[in-house]
């Protein structure tokens, strides 16, 4: 957890995230942690090196996907829950606004048939609309600011096909009362924002990490 980590590295984060909010670009602080890492990926705190417990779990629930199913992997990192869901047969495009974590990722996985590009998420192609099977998000709308939290699902929703389904992990938080961050949790009048899209919560499995950090598992489908 965020916590775990050592303080210098907690305290640069915020600072970074901080900067970033002053300059009103939320997500500008992701490029220039992956760069001063160079390379350690002790120093990205989000980094395990393998594929999120939660999502491996239910990975295992789970049927492999009907052939040539798609999924796009939100906030990719350094590409382990991509190679998961790539492994698991889905075709996956994976993004990332920072370069140096697109590029991290090919080093790590030179061979891989996950399709690895730079993006940003609130000015995707809009080509990719209503395009994937399964929309994955790890811990990404935590990590912006909660007065552009609208806009992310805005962005996020629509990436869906018909018939898809939205698998998200993120800290959750009780109510509406502004937290510090990052992380920021959602409350559960953010995570109501895919209603306006269509889209219902399907499931929902709740992990308590601590007294204080909660996290969930969500899915959602188009009504």
């Amino acid at each position: 957890m965020f916590e775990d980590q050592p303080p210098t590295l907690r305290n640069r984060v915020k600072s970074l995230a901080a900067e970033a909010q002053q300059q009103n670009q939320p997500y500008a602080w992701f490029e220039p942690l992956y760069a001063q890492a160079q390379g350690d990926a002790t120093l990205v705190p989000w980094a395990k090196s393998m594929a999120h417990p939660y999502l491996q779990e239910w990975l295992q629930q789970h049927p492999q996907p009907q052939y040539r199913s798609k999924a796009v992997v939100i906030g990719c990192g350094l590409g382990d829950d991509a190679e998961a869901l790539q492994a698991h047969g889905y075709q996956v495009t994976a993004f990332d606004v920072s370069p140096t974590a697109i590029a991290w990722c090919d080093q790590r996985f030179p061979d891989s048939a996950v399709d690895y590009q730079v993006a940003d998420l609130l000015n995707l192609d809009p080509t990719w609309n209503q395009t994937f099977d399964l929309v994955y998000d790890c811990r990404n709308i935590q990590a912006l600011p909660i007065r552009i939290r609208p806009q992310v699902v805005g962005a996020i929703a629509p990436l869906a096909s018909t018939t898809g389904l939205i698998l998200i992990i993120t800290r959750i938080r009780a109510d509406v009362t502004e937290c510090d961050g990052p992380p920021w949790p959602l409350s559960p009048q953010e995570l109501a924002e895919f209603a306006a899209y269509g889209l219902q919560e399907t499931d929902r499995t709740t992990f308590r990490e601590s007294e204080t950090v909660n996290q969930a598992r969500i899915t959602y489908q188009f009504r």
